[in-house]
């Protein structure tokens, strides 16, 4: 995985449908804290949760990217947790650091193409869209600039998991 060009990689089917089940229900029914900056300066956004590494979710997203990406049981996976965004949120383009990997895990479970909440990645001046088809694992490198868009009329929940 070490090149010069960034690596924006997308994953179909990435669990079974009833491990992606079991993952929508964790989402919906967890505990949210207001949400993050994502850059300094921009105001908060979004609600998250924190997946701890006790938790069924994140045992079972660990070993799949692990089983999938077998260079990161090179690296540290140092957060996991659930990004919520409301109908119509407006995220703000970001990093997630200067070195390693995001994952995102789409956990809604329809999308159309006139419901938003695709994650946009910003490269050679050029917008590059992820649409978040359900149990869909995208894979990039961290230092892309990026943000989420929010759904036209329902929450947008993704797993984020980052390692170094």
């Amino acid at each position: 995985m070490e090149n010069n060009q960034p690596e924006i990689n997308v994953i179909d089917s990435f669990l079974t449908q009833r491990e992606f089940k079991r993952v929508v229900d964790y989402c919906r029914n967890a505990r949210y804290t207001h949400g993050e900056v994502d850059q300094e300066g921009s105001p908060t956004t979004g609600m998250v949760h924190e997946i701890p590494e006790t938790e069924f979710v994140y045992k079972l997203l660990r070993k799949t990217i692990s089983d999938r990406f077998p260079d990161m049981e090179n690296l540290r996976l140092y957060r996991m947790y659930v990004n919520c965004f409301a109908p119509r949120e407006l995220p703000y383009f970001h990093t997630d650091g200067v070195n390693g990997y995001t994952f995102l895990y789409y956990v809604n479970e329809s999308w159309q193409p006139n419901d938003g909440g695709e994650t946009q990645f910003l490269m050679d001046n050029s917008l590059h869209g992820v649409v978040p088809i359900p149990n869909r694992m995208v894979m990039f490198d961290a230092p892309i600039l990026h943000r989420a868009t929010s759904f036209r009329d329902t929450h947008r929940f993704t797993v984020a998991i980052k390692y170094e």
